[in-house]
């Protein structure tokens, strides 16, 4: 008798730590997914406009500038969805080294591309105004205020989806630099064939 009361006490032990170590594997597993909100989102975005302004205003020549680029990128951008996204359906049947390879040349693209972009805007400011929930995303708009012209909306969205809180677009007088670079992509793609090797080792000397 005292070995089968014994016996039950044991297994209804078992079932409570059971359930305990399942209710903290819970919170662990889903906890990334509400750290993410609005005023996290405000201050990545704050940062990375502060570096932007920093750089676009430091003076010095275009290489340093786009070097600064793409340290900023490296910090602040999912590049990884970003240059996936650019690949559009032919993603899907990339193997992971390509995927990893037109990854690592395309932050280099993208850096040199919008780096050049923001020299445009030396001498002005970058002011963060609002941040809109889009449900999936939030989006972070900002006021670029050039000296002697109107100044224009620019939006950052941002993201938790790879597990960091990044930009994985920007909409700069309403164009998505993630739609067009995968108009971009696209045609470059055709051109070489559907060749993603091809497209990385010419995308080394693009942007």
């Amino acid at each position: 008798m005292l070995t089968s009361i014994l016996m039950q006490n044991l297994n209804k032990l078992t079932v409570r730590r059971r359930f305990f170590l399942f209710g903290v594997a819970s919170v662990v597993v889903t906890g990334p997914a509400f750290a993410l909100d609005s005023d996290s989102a405000r201050r990545l975005v704050d940062q990375l406009v502060a570096e932007i302004n920093q750089a676009t205003n430091s003076g010095g020549p275009q290489t340093k500038l786009i070097a600064a680029f793409e340290s900023i990128f490296e910090q602040y951008a999912d590049v990884d969805i970003i240059s996936r996204s650019s690949l559009g359906p032919r993603a899907r049947t990339a193997s992971s080294e390509e995927l990893e390879a037109f990854s690592r040349v395309f932050r280099g693209y993208i850096a040199r591309k919008y780096g050049k972009r923001f020299m445009e805007y030396i001498g002005s400011a970058i002011v963060v105004k609002n941040t809109t929930n889009r449900g999936k995303f939030f989006e972070v708009g900002a006021s670029v205020q050039v000296e002697g012209a109107e100044p224009f909306e620019v939006y950052f969205r941002v993201s938790d989806r790879s597990g960091k809180k990044l930009f994985f677009d920007i909409i700069i007088e309403g164009i998505s630099l993630l739609s067009s670079e995968r108009v971009e992509m696209g045609a470059l793609l055709d051109e070489r064939n559907g060749d993603i090797g091809r497209l990385t080792k010419d995308l080394a000397s693009l942007g």
